[in-house]
């Protein structure tokens, strides 16, 4: 969930290039190994098997297209940060003073937030991936936790939830400071519905500000391996 510095600002951001910290993999859940999802396009028609993405999310996978081909793939990293939703998160003081700024919205303007989230050169989140974050929504699974200002959009939080935990996919922001209030905001929100895990994938210097830790992919896929066993909290 990268704040400023490598990923400038745009959380959850991530590169498909080699990384020591990311492996992209292909398996086949369909027959229960780490391997591959198959995303069928012909045409302008996209056709997604929502239970299999969703088992990739339970499995502890993410979705990112390649840069240059707009190709879905699978990718897991070796670590992974997490957002405590208990008395370790912390929220700047300075921040504090900028919630009278914003409204909070869930849901309101998904699209938007999708698009939002996706208007970076270069992106991950290709054409084809914003139809199945779309489709997603659609069946109760992807969500927005959005922040308003003075009647516009003005950034928000795209994520996942699975049972009781919430995989945040990508956030964005138009107006300074909303994606950190958007944050705030969706903690003390996730806390109150009684999710167990807050996944933000990156770790960097500026989520540590508000708490957040890393974790190896093991301890990670056995936390996240409880939360989803857990019935969907929904966010509202």
């Amino acid at each position: 969930m990268p704040f400023p510095g490598r990923f400038a600002l745009q959380v959850f951001r991530v590169s498909v290039v080699p990384n020591p910290f990311w492996t992209h993999r292909t398996a086949d859940f369909e027959n229960g190994d780490d391997a591959r999802l198959h995303v069928r396009i012909t045409g302008e028609m996209t056709n997604f098997d929502l239970d299999l993405v969703m088992r990739g999310y339970r499995l502890g996978y993410f979705l990112m297209a390649d840069e240059q081909t707009g190709t879905l793939g699978w990718y897991r990293s070796r670590e992974r940060a997490l957002i405590p939703l208990d008395d370790r998160f912390h929220c700047p003081r300075s921040l504090k003073r900028k919630f009278r700024h914003f409204t909070v919205q869930v849901n309101k303007d998904f699209a938007g937030v999708v698009a939002g989230c996706a208007a970076r050169t270069p992106t991950w989140i290709s054409p084809e991936l914003q139809k199945l974050y779309i489709e997603l929504h659609r069946a109760g699974h992807a969500h927005s936790w959005e922040t308003w200002h003075q009647g516009e959009l003005a950034g928000g939080i795209l994520g996942i939830v699975v049972g009781a935990a919430f995989i945040g996919e990508s956030m964005f922001h138009r107006v300074t400071d909303a994606s950190k209030v958007a944050l705030v905001t969706l903690v003390a929100q996730l806390r109150e519905r009684g999710f167990q895990l807050f996944d933000a994938q990156v770790m960097n210097p500026h989520l540590a500000r508000f708490g957040a830790y890393p974790v190896s992919d093991q301890e990670y896929r056995r936390l996240l391996a409880q939360a989803v066993r857990q019935p969907d909290r929904g966010l509202l």
